[in-house]
């Protein structure tokens, strides 16, 4: 765990004392869930792999088990036509978001997703099956917390106020939540707002439904543009590194050049850093 702080290299160097010693540490804790908490990518890929249709690997339909000829692909092969879909369909998740930043109606995540799945499936020349778009589109429902999350969140949970606040809707965090076994003391959603991250009323919002003011809250992310927005209103930024968020062979984020920035490598790093 790393802060970017006066006194952090006088605070490593004692024995015992935390990276956080002579500041004040925020009350509420505020977590972004995708990418963060979840694994999206590879928990959708997996999802897509056992239960949705397997993409022809040349344009065309998309027919379950098949492949071009008729015959079964590898699954080497199944596996990266199918990561090369899941990467495009997350990629179309902050354009999708912007079309109501910028003043169309709000519309909740599964609205979107799916929206956005069929418009990918289009691009990679496939006709996917409404079953198959729906089970994908549900899958955000299911997707595997990283290692360190349910015990790192449980111990946070010990001494502040956790909160998600993500970009899904108040439904699909639910059972997310729920399927995760993550546990947190609000489930609270961009939702509430009327709008989505990085917008400021969304962190505003959050903070007002807490009874909150910005400099008692951290904003805990692996996104730069989500600590960005949090941190022009007076939240603490939290890095944490996910460096496979996007698969092994994707660069990782970088952390963003932030005053009073905190990097930890994951949830119980940070629960260490903070004395929980």
């Amino acid at each position: 765990m790393r802060r970017s702080s006066a006194g952090a290299a006088a605070a490593d160097q004692q024995p015992g004392v935390g990276i956080l010693a002579g500041v004040k540490a925020p009350r509420v804790l505020l977590f972004d869930v995708f990418g963060t908490l979840v694994d999206w990518r590879s928990s959708l890929i997996d999802i897509a792999m056992a239960t949705a249709a397997v993409p022809d690997m040349a344009p065309g339909q998309v027919s379950a088990g098949t492949g071009r000829g008729g015959a079964e692909p590898g699954r080497a092969s199944a596996e990266a036509a199918w990561a090369g879909i899941i990467d495009d369909w997350r990629r179309a998740y902050q354009p999708a978001m912007d079309q109501v930043r910028q003043g169309a109606a709000w519309r909740d995540l599964d609205s979107l997703q799916r929206e956005t799945l069929a418009a990918t499936a289009a691009r990679h020349g496939i006709d996917l099956p409404a079953a198959a778009s729906e089970t994908l589109v549900r899958g955000w429902r299911q997707l595997r917390p990283w290692p360190d999350c349910r015990e790192g969140l449980d111990r946070l949970r010990g001494g502040h106020v956790t909160a998600t606040l993500s970009n899904g809707h108040l439904a699909l965090l639910a059972d997310l939540l729920k399927f995760a076994d993550l546990r947190v003391d609000a489930v609270l959603s961009a939702q509430l707002a009327d709008g989505y991250k990085p917008d400021a009323k969304v962190y505003r919002t959050a903070l007002r439904l807490l009874d909150c003011p910005p400099g008692d809250a951290a904003m805990v992310a692996a996104h730069p543009s989500d600590l960005r927005a949090a941190a022009a209103l007076g939240l603490r930024p939290v890095f944490i590194r996910r460096p496979l968020e996007w698969g092994p062979g994707a660069p990782p984020a970088t952390p963003p050049a932030l005053d009073g920035l905190l990097e930890a490598d994951g949830l119980i790093d940070l629960a260490a850093a903070l004395g929980c």
